[in-house]
């Protein structure tokens, strides 16, 4: 059959929204992506500061589905990915330094947002700085409007921002039933340049104990510069106590924790900032792939939909372009 060409606006540059846009633009849609931050990636995004690179989002990734996999693969073939070999020990109340199980991860090179950013390059349309104010339905679409005035016209609707700012944009009961009881996690993320590695014999560590979840070397990913960079995240229940605190006072708290873990060295910090993820992960994912509300033209997806993970991100983008091909393919027309 001859599929319809619809005009689809993806909200979210990361790796749902961009996985999503790429399978239906190969579909034969006309595909806009927009996002309000100056660059694709979302959670997947690298922060720079002069030659520096902190990947202080989604630290790594690991493929476990077959579809991802072949994906991973492909980007390794391209030079976008690469595996990342890290020392990772465990920090425990009790246990002390325990190593990790091994486990392959990967990582994007020469950052996180590597990925997103070829991805974004690859669509004929992806708008940043694009901040959504309102959204219209109309009898068989939408009108988006941004906050300077600009507008876009669609057919189909995607929408994958967490979910608490997805029902705000919304503003639907439908919806607000559908997804009001899932809650996302935040955390503080702090990025330091250090006189030496934090760790003697490590790259990095979970932590199980104190404000701290996560402890990692940039210098260890490859292709990053020569430089002891580290990111430290703060655990969900820590961040969400201090959530309104101010920066610098993050710094200063979260750089004091990092000195009493136990293979700690003795440093001295060089540079230090703190990057508030509001929405990082979701307490308890819906694990149902992606959201499709037909009646309205709509999709929402996201890792809240499909665990809180780069490859649960990636398969509800693939969810969303399998849902709405089925919904043509199944009614003739989705309008």
């Amino acid at each position: 059959m001859n599929m319809p060409r619809l005009r689809i606006v993806v909200v979210g540059a990361g790796m749902t929204g961009l996985t999503a846009a790429r399978a239906l633009s190969g579909q034969g849609h006309d595909v806009v992506v927009i996002d309000k931050a100056r660059g694709p990636g979302g959670r997947m995004s690298t922060r720079r500061d002069n030659d520096l690179r902190f990947d202080h989002g989604a630290q790594y990734f690991t493929a476990r589905d077959p579809l991802f996999l072949r994906h991973v693969v492909a980007w390794q073939k391209r030079g976008l990915v690469s595996a990342w070999d890290a020392r990772i020990a465990t920090i425990g109340d009790r246990d002390g330094s325990i190593p990790s199980q091994s486990t392959e991860r990967f990582v994007a090179i020469p950052g996180m947002s590597s990925i997103c950013s070829e991805m974004a390059n690859e669509l004929p349309d992806c708008r940043f700085k694009w901040a959504l104010h309102k959204l219209t339905q109309l009898e068989n679409g939408w009108v988006l409007t941004s906050d300077k005035g600009q507008t876009l016209e669609c057919d189909v609707l995607m929408v994958t921002t967490p979910p608490e700012q997805a029902r705000r944009l919304l503003a639907d009961p439908v919806v607000d039933e559908l997804i009001g009881g899932v809650e996302m996690l935040p955390c503080w993320a702090l990025m330091l340049i250090l006189d030496k590695p934090l760790f003697a014999e490590y790259d990095a560590a979970f932590v199980n104990s104190g404000p701290l979840s996560w402890v990692s070397s940039q210098l260890s990913r490859p292709e990053r510069p020569k430089t002891n960079a580290w990111v430290l995240h703060a655990n969900p229940e820590w961040s969400s106590i201090h959530l309104e605190r101010p920066a610098d006072e993050v710094c200063d708290l979260l750089t004091d924790a990092a000195r009493v873990l136990p293979l700690a060295q003795s440093f001295t910090v060089q540079s230090a900032v703190a990057h508030r993820w509001r929405y990082a992960l979701a307490r308890e994912p819906l694990n149902c792939g992606a959201i499709w509300l037909g009646s309205k033209n709509l999709a929402l997806a996201g890792d809240w939909c499909n665990g809180s993970r780069v490859e649960g991100a990636f398969l509800s983008g693939i969810a969303t372009a399998d849902r709405i091909k089925n919904e043509i393919i199944k009614n003739g027309v989705i309008l």
